[in-house]
């Protein structure tokens, strides 16, 4: 599997494929992401080589910052032919990327908020730069609850209370706490990450293919949250993301150069609690 995406290289390199995500200016979840992630996970879905997946981003500062605001409905028509019109939503389409028959690692180095750890979060590890990442769920700050996983993920792995911590807030929050939080498996100096990464896929990916998949199939079964509860927070997100409250805030961000490669987006947590109260 060595096909080239429009937002998507790849490199095989045994039984482990390396997914690099590249979609300038600052890598926003729209349409093309989307469109070309549908496509790669049906491809995965078929491929009896391919026993893990290593995904990163060509941009140091951006893994991914969030969807694209603009573009809403084009992404969620995208996500729906993973499962369907009444799958149209991202968080169905991460429940795919989790259940699939191939071990997930996501490597992270800069910005991923949202949806983009929403990404990070269906992706079965999660390795990160201590120097160079930086996590945040801003659906809050923005005006509506995260629709694609992260009530789910986060409540399950960090617990209640710092789960409220982490979505209430919309705080950026640095490799280091993210780990002791429990959102990645490690924080590992960036000088370090490649290798360990490319050390810890090489070994799971010699490994028989039959008991890989039975291993995370079993412990999907105890850990993953149900299809109800997923299409549940993305209805949610898609009613209140068009609510006035947001509608607001966001054009208020727009004027500050959100969506662009600036302060705005690479400090989007403090942005966010720059603003006034609003009901």
């Amino acid at each position: 599997m060595t096909d080239s995406y429009e937002t998507i290289s790849t490199r095989l390199d045994g039984n482990v494929l390396y997914a690099t995500f590249n979609a300038p200016p600052i890598n926003l979840i729209g349409p093309e992401v989307v469109r070309d992630l549908v496509d790669l996970l049906e491809e995965l879905s078929q491929s009896v080589t391919t026993r893990v997946v290593v995904f990163d981003s060509a941009d140091p500062d951006f893994f991914f910052p969030h969807v694209d605001l603009t573009k809403v409905p084009e992404y969620t028509a995208e996500a729906a032919r993973a499962g369907g019109p009444g799958d149209a939503s991202l968080g169905m389409l991460f429940l795919k990327l989790s259940e699939m028959p191939v071990v997930t690692i996501a490597k992270l180095r800069g910005r991923a908020r949202g949806a983009g750890s929403e990404f990070l979060l269906a992706c079965d590890m999660r390795f990160a730069s201590r120097e160079n990442a930086v996590l945040g769920q801003p659906e809050v700050g923005i005006g509506t609850p995260p629709g694609a996983g992260a009530i789910q993920h986060l409540t399950r792995l960090l617990g209640r209370g710092r789960a409220l911590e982490a979505v209430l807030t919309s705080a950026d929050f640095g490799a280091e706490l993210a780990e002791l939080y429990g959102w990645i498996n490690r924080a590992v100096p960036d000088a370090e990450l490649d290798e360990f990464v490319a050390g810890l896929a090489a070994r799971i990916g010699d490994f028989p293919r039959d008991a890989l998949i039975a291993a995370k199939a079993a412990i999907n079964g105890i850990s993953l949250p149900t299809p109800v509860a997923l299409r549940a927070d993305a209805a949610l997100f898609q009613q209140l993301v068009r609510g006035e409250a947001a509608q607001q805030r966001m054009a208020a961000l727009f004027k500050r150069g959100f969506q662009t490669r600036g302060r705005t987006e690479l400090d989007l947590g403090d942005a966010l609690g720059d603003f006034e109260a609003v009901d």
